[in-house]
This record gives C-alpha cells, sequence and structure tokens, in this order.
C-alpha cells in the first residue's frame, strides 16, 4: 500500500513521491546495523558486570569489587583502565575504519560499505564468543569496531537519501530505534543468562543481528543519489521511478543531476569540506556529535549496571535495573519517529534539554546526600526515585539527541561533500565515545556524585547552541538545504557568499571572483 505526497524545491518544483513498499523494507533491512551497535553497547554494560567475566579476564577488579575493603570507595571498585579499554576499544577502531569507509561509500556505494560492516561484525562475534584471553577479546572488540565505523558511515546516509521528503526523519530514526533495540535486547540476554549460561554465550547472540545486516545489504536496493554520483544514471532513474512509485520523477532526477555535477568537480571533498560555504554543516555535525556524547548517555548505557550496582543495587537488581532503562529508550525512540517531521527537529532537541537537565542534577542531589565513599543509605524509595530520573532523562535523550544526532548532520551536506561530512561525523562521534567509554569509571571515581554535575552542565551549554545556531530542516528536500535553510539562517547565510572561496576542482586550487564583495562580512 502507498501514500501519495509532494516535496517542493526551491524552483517552486514539485517532486511527486509515494510512501512505497519497497522504500519502508529497504530502509528496516538497511536500518539493522543499528542493532549490532546497540548490542555492543548493551553487552559492554552487561558482562562488566558478572563476576564470572571479571574472573577470567580482569582478576584485579574481581578481587577489589569481591573484597569490598573498607578503603575502596563505592564509586571506585570498578575503576580499571584495561577493563575501560575492553569497551573503548570498540571506538576507537570504529574512528579509523570510518575513514575506509568513507571511500567504499563514495566510490562503491551506500550497499557495499554496509555489506562490509555485516562481514566485520561477523568475525568479531565469532572472535569473541571463544575469546581466551584479554588479547583475543580486544581483538574481537576492534573488528566490531570496524563494523560499527562502516556501518555508521552508510547507514544514515542510504536512509536520508532513499526516504520521501515528508518522512526522512522518521525513516532515519529507525537506525537510532534499531540501535535502542539492540541496547534492550543485549540487557535482556544480559539478565536471562548471566547465571545460567555465562558470558560466550551472551556474546554469541550478537551474531544474529550480524547476520541480519549482512542479509539485509545483499537485499537492500542501491540508493538513486550512490547511482548517479557514479555515473550510472539509467539506473538511477529506475530505482528512483520504483522507490517513489511515479514515472513523474524529472524534477527529483535533475536536482540529482545537477548536485552530481556539482559533486565531480571536486576531487578532493575532505579539502572542500574546508569551504567557507561548507562551514556551517561541518560546524553542526561536529558539534553535534560532541554535544550527543556529553549528554552522558553512552556513559549510562555502557555502564547501566555497574552504576546501579555502584548505588547500592544488588547484581541481579542492577541488571533489571539496566533492562528498565533499555525498554525507555526503545519506547522513547518510536516517540521521536513519529513527532519529529510534525513538530521539528529544534523542538524536540529544546524540550529535552530541560528534561535531561532537571533529572540529571535531581540524580547528583540523591546520590550526594545518599551515597558516601564507604556507605550505602539508599532506601527503596530513593533507590526507585534514581531509577525513575534515570528513565526520564533516557526518555528524553532517546526521543532528541540521540536520533537526531544522526539525522541532522546526515540531511544537511551537500552531495559533493556528504560522503566526506558524514565521515566527519562518525569519526568525532567515536572519537568523543572512545574517551567518555574509557574515561567514565575514572571519572565517577573522582567526580562521584558529581558526574552527572558535569553532565547537566553540558546540556546547559548544547541547548543555547541549539536556541540560536540550529536551523530548522524539517520537510526540506535534501538537495535543497543550501536554498532554503543555510541562506535564509540569521547567522549563517554570511557564510553562503563563497566568491572567494579556494576550490579544489581536478586537483587544483580554483579561486572564484567576485563583484561588490565585501570583506568586512567576512568572520
Amino acid at each position: 500500500m502507498t501514500g501519495g505526497g509532494f516535496a517542493t524545491s526551491a524552483n517552486g518544483v514539485e517532486f511527486e513521491a509515494k510512501i512505497t513498499p519497497i522504500v519502508i523494507i529497504s530502509c528496516i533491512m538497511a536500518a539493522t546495523g543499528g542493532l549490532m551497535f546497540g548490542y555492543d553497547v548493551g553487552v559492554s554494560g552487561g558482562v562488566t558486570s558478572m563476576p564470572d567475566f571479571l574472573e577470567k579476564f580482569f582478576p584485579v577488579v574481581y578481587r577489589k569489587v569481591q573484597a569490598g575493603t573498607e578503603k575502596d570507595s563505592n564509586y571506585c571498585k570498578y575503576d580499571n583502565q584495561g577493563l575501560q579499554l575492553f569497551t573503548s576499544s570498540l571506538y576507537l577502531a570504529g574512528l579509523t575504519a570510518t575513514f575506509f569507509a568513507s571511500y567504499t561509500t563514495r566510490t562503491r556505494g551506500r550497499r557495499l560499505t554496509m555489506l562490509i560492516a555485516g562481514v566485520f561484525f561477523i568475525i568479531g562475534v565469532a572472535l569473541n564468543a571463544g575469546a581466551q584471553d584479554l588479547a583475543m577479546l580486544i581483538a574481537g572488540r576492534i573488528l566490531l569496531g570496524c563494523g560499527v565505523g562502516f556501518a555508521n558511515q552508510a547507514v544514515p546516509l542510504f536512509l536520508s537519501e532513499i526516504a520521501p521528503t515528508r518522512i526522512r526523519g522518521g525513516l532515519n530514526i529507525l537506525f537510532q530505534l534499531n540501535i535502542t533495540i539492540g541496547i534492550l535486547f543485549a540487557n535482556l540476554v544480559n539478565y536471562g543468562t548471566a547465571k545460567r549460561m555465562g558470558m560466550e554465550v551472551i556474546v554469541r547472540f550478537g551474531g544474529n543481528p550480524a547476520l541480519l545486516l549482512t542479509v539485509g545489504a545483499l537485499l537492500v536496493t542501491e540508493t538513486p543519489n550512490s547511482l548517479v554520483e557514479r555515473g550510472r544514471l539509467d539506473e538511477g532513474k529506475a530505482v528512483l521511478r520504483r522507490i517513489r512509485g511515479t514515472d513523474n520523477v524529472e524534477p527529483e532526477f535533475a536536482d540529482l543531476l545537477e548536485a552530481s555535477r556539482l559533486a565531480k568537480e571536486v576531487k578532493h571533498p575532505f579539502r572542500n569540506l574546508l569551504q567557507r560555504k561548507n562551514r556551517p554543516q561541518l560546524v553542526i555535525a561536529v558539534a553535534l556529535q560532541i554535544f550527543q556524547q556529553c549528554t552522558g548517555i553512552n556513559a549510562i548505557m555502557f555502564y547501566a549496571p555497574v552504576l546501579f550496582n555502584t548505588v547500592g543495587f544488588g547484581n541481579d537488581a542492577s541488571l533489571y535495573s539496566a533492562v528498565v532503562t533499555g525498554a525507555v529508550n526503545v519506547l522513547s525512540t518510536v516517540v521521536s519517529i513519529y513527532s519529529v517531521d510534525k513538530v521539528g527537529r529544534r523542538f524536540l532537541l529544546l524540550e529535552a534539554g530541560f528534561q535531561m537537565f532537571f533529572s540529571q542534577v535531581v540524580i547528583a542531589i540523591i546520590l550526594g546526600i545518599k551515597v558516601t565513599d564507604h556507605s550505602t543509605n539508599l532506601s527503596k524509595g530513593f533507590a526507585i526515585l534514581v531509577v525513575v530520573m534515570i528513565c526520564t532523562y533516557v526518555a528524553a535523550f532517546a526521543w532528541s539527541w540521540g536520533p537526531l544526532g544522526w539525522l541532522i548532520p546526515s540531511e544537511t551536506f551537500p552531495l559533493e561533500t556528504r560522503s566526506a561530512g558524514q565521515s566527519v561525523t562518525v569519526c568525532v562521534n567515536l572519537l568523543f565515545t572512545f574517551i567518555i567509554a574509557q574515561a567514565f569509571l575514572s571519572m565517577l571515581c573522582h567526580f562521584k556524585f558529581g558526574i552527572f554535575i558535569f553532565f547537566s552542565a553540558w546540556v546547559l551549554v548544547m541547548s543555547f547552541f541549539v536556541m540560536f545556531l540550529l536551523p530548522e530542516t524539517k520537510n526540506v528536500p535534501i538537495e535543497e538545504m543550501t536554498e532554503r535553510v543555510w541562506k535564509k539562517h540569521w547567522f549563517w547565510a554570511r557564510f553562503m557568499d563563497d566568491h572567494n572561496d579556494q576550490v579544489f576542482v581536478n586537483g587544483k586550487k580554483s579561486n572564484g571572483k567576485s563583484n561588490g564583495f565585501d570583506p568586512s562580512t567576512r568572520l
């Protein structure tokens, strides 16, 4: 069943597009890349709180947790660089892999890049499931990280390019929804198998989403944007007709051809990202990734069971609480899918900023009063309140910074720098994910309850950034962002006069000429 609709380009021409089954199925299959990413996040937090896992791979931490001596602070019993490296190595590998993924995405297509991601995931799961020592465990994590780098590079671009304009936000958020489902699935597996089957079986479950992504990459169609970019014009037009459910695709196809022409003139997309006219998209993309990690969400998702253990929950209770927060994460992401193309990106980000700030401050106050270095006076009522506040925080993130941190960069770069821009987006995201994952347990040890004050301060900063500098991109065709968004923004419009930019065309610098350009308007 299809639904009809139109999107209007900058010159007033309407793009006809129906919501076709092939688009929905392709987006669902592609978005399974997020399942593996989410499962890795959830498994990391679960196994690092399990005694059997700690005894086998991190005996120093195991002895510290089991001994529970008076000199060991409640906040410091999991503070170990090796344990943090187990979690963070995945993201460092993903950071490196994204540079290679940018090349394959641009020259070989989005579909092949997703297939490579699936293969990396399968091999990484196999290594982790059979790990006999820490080196083998880290090697598996590194391969999983390569899969994350390739998947995070290709999937958001695929979803933004194949989706009709008016539901692009909702379909793109399927990637984030799958991440949250992966986290919940991992939490359920952690809780259900921790005592019965052990860490190896928990890791093997990760083979399911890895296989889904690989099969999905074989079945989905390539995006028309990618086909046109690589010179396969007839095939690109045929795919565009099929996914839009209409033969009237000439206006949209003409936009793709123009975008492709500009892209082919650019031989050094990474250099051209630094052009003045591309600075707004680059600044927004980088800022969103830094801010997304500085909300503290991944610290909570990575180490949720450890965190709940720290504040006085038993091991089973901490795993159960992680399941509850994972379920909230999934349901709230569904809210984002429904609302993002109705209320817009800015509204969701600003509302969530208030909600996250409030909940983190409340958590900090409770922990500051009730949880000291050597005693935990957390009554059942306060323990429930901590879980409720963490769920409030997770819900706000899940319908805002979680999905929109990926959606907005994937829809704002022009075609000529889109792959390079997405590569920078993924790279910055994984870099700061690595930093937070590597530092969180040490920060928790030193900051104690103040860790939540630290993250709430960042939430305040990023909310002001959204209020003044982030434009609304709701219902704007992806190839029309420059004309309809950046050139009309109160601040970023000044960067759109690119006459004096040095453009790298055919490997050479080309200086545009300016007529009557006032240098005083340049920043």
